[in-house]
């Protein structure tokens, strides 16, 4: 009886025979949870949030140059669109950044940006405001203010010293219906702003698709000491589902 229960005492539950499992050291597990962490990464990038770098001062002083912002790619998986009055990272659609120069990443910087870990320096993509939406009436006279369906926008994001519309010959003075499934956008620095009121002779008119759309820039995330969110202003809100 001695012999008996001195054995099962010695045998571990699921051991057979009695020969403990070996536990595989941490140096063999980490390529593993390394491989795992990339592509968790890669698929949030993919399907939820990713980060982009500010290329340039279009956006002031909403959105410095150099600002990383968290753009939301959740949302059109649901079947939502773009509203107005929402900071969006779009593909160019069709020549707007023709002339810019694309960056040349080094290798670990490309790695970085195909998984999501860091802004992607080769992705030639933009970020303006959503003005109006498809079946909107958008309009600029003079200096403005900015009119959606014949409403004056109050916009106190507009870079100070600028004035909502511009007396340009390029297409600062304008009046657009925005088709179904197209959108009217526009920087916050009015006047260093390349945006769909100068590319009204491409083949959208200006107008940018929806599928364009890679997300909603949701926040500035850093540097730490811009941290802030990228709410709708409350002037879009007050216009209302009517559109002319």
């Amino acid at each position: 009886m001695t012999d008996v229960a001195t054995a099962e005492a010695d045998t571990g539950p699921g051991e057979a025979g009695g020969k403990p499992r070996e536990q595989r050291p941490f140096w063999k597990e980490l390529p593993l949870l390394i491989g795992i962490a990339l592509v968790l990464a890669l698929l949030i990038k993919t399907f939820l949030v990713q980060a982009f770098s500010i290329p340039s001062d279009s956006m002031q002083n909403t959105l410095q140059r150099g600002d990383r912002v968290l753009v939301d790619k959740l949302t059109p998986w649901f079947g939502a669109k773009p509203e107005r009055g929402e900071v969006v990272v779009f593909r160019d659609p069709d020549g707007w950044l023709k002339d810019e120069p694309t960056a040349k990443p080094n290798p670990v910087q490309k790695v970085l940006g195909f998984i999501g870990l860091m802004p992607s320096a080769e992705e030639k993509d933009l970020i303006k405001r959503v003005v109006a939406v498809g079946g909107d009436t958008v309009e600029c006279t003079g200096t403005g203010p900015l009119k959606v369906n014949g409403k004056e926008l109050d916009e106190p994001y507009v870079f100070q010293g600028n004035t909502p519309c511009s007396v340009d010959v390029r297409g600062g003075q304008f009046k657009v219906t925005v088709p179904e499934g197209k959108l009217w956008v526009m920087g916050d620095h009015r006047q260093n702003s390349e945006d769909s009121r100068y590319h009204q002779r491409d083949k959208n008119h200006g107008f940018v698709p929806v599928g364009n759309v890679v997300g909603r820039a949701f926040v500035v995330g850093w540097p730490l000491d811009r941290w802030n969110t990228l709410p709708v202003p409350d002037t879009f809100g007050r216009l209302g589902d009517g559109r002319s």
